[in-house]
């Protein structure tokens, strides 16, 4: 399709304000659901995510929260793409939209079970050598300062150019039906997670059942997906990360909401957190 027969689609107002209102409700939703499930967990850096049945679970509402707002643009698009092929006389799925966000949310749930076998990996190849009190905090600000490397390389670039050009997307990437929806959201989600899979990985090193960082981590998305100044954005998400980096390693005591393994309030989280969840880290 021609770029300019793209941006003339017809989507009636009361539609686009429908979608973006459902998508902010859903993810409303799931910051309430999150807050449910997460509320008081926070042991720290370290935190053992759970068995794979209850992080998977905590994990897809989680990033409904975080990334619903910041993927709107590009359903829209796509919702101008089937009102375009409705308005040709071509069949178009019942559906496509919500089947295009599940697509999405797959291929979210494989990032997690990457990012979780990770984390379960590294905490059993680990040693008292990472314990809070020796190298914690330095593994810790290392991971920070790492996803800040990360976001100056040339795959973040390509896949944050992907994520703020929904209509670039479309035009390359377009299938028809239902499974064409789904295997749509499945690559736009692949390339997000490309995209944020570091800063994920932020929010694991600083606590991954902490609401706090949560809601850091999801300000950063939207502000580097959604803003007009990509470079100014996204180097700036890197300055702000290295310094964050460096104060989780050098002094840790001083960084807003981070609770320290071994403190009170991690042993008060630890005694909150279900059966299935065991803190990692040790003081």
């Amino acid at each position: 399709m021609e770029t300019a027969t793209l941006r003339r689609m017809p989507l009636p107002a009361a539609i686009q304000l429908g979608l973006i209102a459902t998508l902010l409700l859903f993810a409303v939703v799931a910051w309430a659901l999150a807050d449910e499930r997460m509320g008081g967990m926070d042991a720290g850096p370290g935190t053992d995510p759970g068995a794979v049945g209850f992080f998977l679970g905590v994990w897809v509402v989680m990033m409904a929260a975080m990334m619903f707002p910041s993927i709107a643009p590009m359903v829209l698009t796509y919702a101008r793409v089937q009102a375009k092929s409705r308005q040709r006389g071509r069949a178009t799925p019942i559906g496509g939209t919500a089947t295009f966000v599940a697509g999405y949310l797959v291929s979210w749930t494989a990032a997690g079970l990457f990012l979780y076998a990770l984390a379960q990996g590294a905490g059993h190849l680990s040693s008292d050598l990472f314990a809070w009190n020796r190298a914690g905090p330095y593994l810790a600000g290392g991971i920070i300062v790492i996803a800040a490397v990360y976001q100056l390389t040339p795959l973040k670039d390509a896949c944050l150019t992907k994520c703020r050009n929904p209509l670039s997307f479309v035009m390359t990437s377009w299938r028809p039906g239902r499974s064409g929806a789904l295997r749509m959201g499945m690559e736009h989600g692949a390339w997000c997670v490309g995209c944020c899979i570091a800063l994920m990985a932020v929010m694991f090193a600083l606590g991954v059942m902490s609401l706090v960082w949560m809601a850091f981590v999801a300000v950063l998305i939207a502000i580097e997906k959604l803003l007009p100044w990509k470079a100014l954005a996204n180097r700036g998400i890197a300055v702000l990360l290295v310094v964050l980096g460096l104060a989780v390693a050098l002094a840790p005591e001083r960084v807003p909401g981070l609770i320290e393994p071994g403190s009170a309030e991690a042993m008060q989280a630890m005694e909150m957190q279900p059966g299935e969840m065991r803190g990692m880290a040790s003081p």
